[in-house]
């Protein structure tokens, strides 16, 4: 199983939604029961790769490889760290809670889940592969699917004197990542065609291109890391490039939503994290201006999050900011920041997985998300409202949920690299509590419409799927140690090349 897993985790969901195509398309509680089987093994296999990685070892472990292209050096090789196999992890639960809140998809179910299942597949390759083209295959596959399932199954933003058709934002994603695509792509061609030295073979291996940094002089560092980090930091959310997030978040349907914030969102992350590992020097001179970036999207996102009457915006740009502390994690090339930067990742891929799952329980509901309008909200779906309030309080840091001790981290690490960034990213902080206790206030807690009187709680299926992602926010909130203890094992050797800058 040790040797497979890896394999099994790509393979399961990408021939799953090949044989979903061959199934009759009336035939729509077998569709669903099918692509939920497939999500189930998905979560089982990626909890074992977590429970069996040894963080004592450290390295890369359930590694596979498989000559694919030898004559260029392209190898299909599988493997995980302490970084990645906790984003193997959120994957299978986001994968899995996301696939349980789509029972109500009526419109074209088969393709729904075909499409939804290729994405999938895409994203445990990238956090899985060892492999720079292999690297990129994967994430271009976990990015095309996105288009149709916005532009075919997602929904329309009509606010009067503000209108956001889903064709819009579908559109505007795909040219956002693209551009991205594209510089990621020079990048990539240009370390692997000057990485070989006389007499060796090119090779797009991770290790290799690791191992070859002394072919990279200072100024090809500093001309290509950007590239990497523009191109990755699109799908990141990284400021000024962010602004295709928010309205994909809004017209993406439910669990769309979930899995494009949760998981997709971090793609971006983890290849500039990846990037850094090939490009240290360049990364290193890029490190000041990518954390006043990341400074910029805390306060910027958690700003506009205040000033929306969308619920969907108003975690958009939640994630914006929330990303920023990412980033800024990252920047400090501290232990601890780049840590908690990690944790951050799987923190808010849970957290805002749960918002969309809820909001997408009271949409299905009221069939509104204007803040103005809900109200009350808590007097008929108390469950709901609890399940709400608990991704809440993980965004705004409470002490006992996942969200405080990875913002902790991160703001140690910024206080002994970046202070004054560092005071910035508390005020951040501090603006997130605000929207977000007036949100709650207002949508669950205030006055309740007559038309509200006959509101039901979720149903059993979303109940299940949301508590869950309650659950691990608590889980990691009150016991993180073994989570960090998975994150130090690959953060100690990821930081090992900038020891010396």
């Amino acid at each position: 199983m040790d040797d497979w897993a890896l394999s099994l985790l790509v393979a399961l969901p990408f021939l799953g939604g090949i044989t979903l195509v061959f199934f009759p398309s009336r035939y729509q509680t077998v569709i669903y029961g099918f692509a939920t089987s497939i999500a189930s093994l998905c979560f089982l296999l990626s909890l074992y790769v977590f429970i069996g990685y040894d963080y004592n070892a450290g390295g890369f472990q359930f590694t596979q490889s498989v000559d694919w292209l030898p004559v260029i050096g392209i190898t299909y090789t599988l493997g995980v760290d302490g970084i990645s196999v906790v984003m193997v992890l959120l994957t299978g639960i986001v994968f899995l809670t996301g696939i349980l809140v789509s029972k109500n998809v009526t419109h074209r179910p088969k393709d729904f889940f075909v499409l939804y299942l290729f994405l999938v597949a895409g994203v445990f390759g990238v956090f899985e592969s060892q492999d720079l083209f292999f690297f990129f295959f994967f994430y271009e596959l976990a990015v095309v699917p996105m288009y149709l399932l916005i532009g075919v199954w997602g929904s329309s933003t009509d606010f009067g004197t503000f209108f956001r058709s889903k064709e819009y934002s579908s559109m505007k994603l795909v040219l956002y990542l693209v551009s991205g695509s594209i510089l990621v792509w020079i990048a990539i061609l240009a370390v692997y065609v000057q990485a070989p030295t006389s007499g060796q073979e090119a090779s797009f291996l991770f290790s290799f291109l690791e191992s070859a940094k002394v072919n990279y002089d200072l100024n090809f560092q500093r001309v290509f890391f950007p590239m990497f980090m523009i191109g990755f930091g699109l799908l990141a959310g990284l400021w000024p490039f962010h602004t295709w997030s928010p309205d994909g978040h809004v017209s993406a349907p439910t669990s769309v939503s979930m899995v494009h914030a949760g998981v997709l969102m971090k793609l971006g992350a983890y290849g500039i994290i990846r990037s850094m590992s090939i490009l240290p020097e360049g990364a290193a001179d890029w490190m000041l201006p990518m954390v006043l970036m990341g400074t910029i999207n805390v306060i910027y996102g958690a700003i506009s999050a205040m000033g929306q009457r969308d619920l969907k915006y108003v975690v958009g740009y939640s994630s914006i900011s929330h990303m920023g502390y990412v980033i800024m994690g990252i920047a400090t090339l501290d232990t601890l920041g780049v840590g908690g930067a990690i944790l951050q990742m799987f923190s808010h891929g849970i957290m805002t997985a749960l918002f969309f799952a809820v909001i997408g329980i009271i949409y299905d509901r009221t069939h509104i998300r204007d803040i103005g309008v809900l109200g009350g909200l808590a007097k008929r779906m108390k469950l709901t409202t609890f399940l709400f309030v608990i991704a809440g309080l993980a965004s705004l840091g409470l002490p006992g949920l996942s969200g405080f001790i990875a913002e902790l981290l991160v703001f140690i690490g910024l206080f002994r690299t970046y202070p004054l960034l560092g005071i910035l990213g508390i005020i951040g902080a501090a603006i997130t509590a605000i929207y977000m206790l007036r949100l709650i206030a207002k949508a669950f807690f205030g006055p309740m419409d007559e038309r509200w009187e006959k509101l039901t709680d979720g149903t059993r299926i979303e109940n299940i799927a949301a508590g869950s992602l309650a659950f691990t926010l608590l889980l990691v909130g009150v016991y993180p140690t073994y989570f960090l203890n998975l994150i130090d094992s690959g953060v100690v050797t990821f930081l090992k090349p900038f020891s010396g800058t």
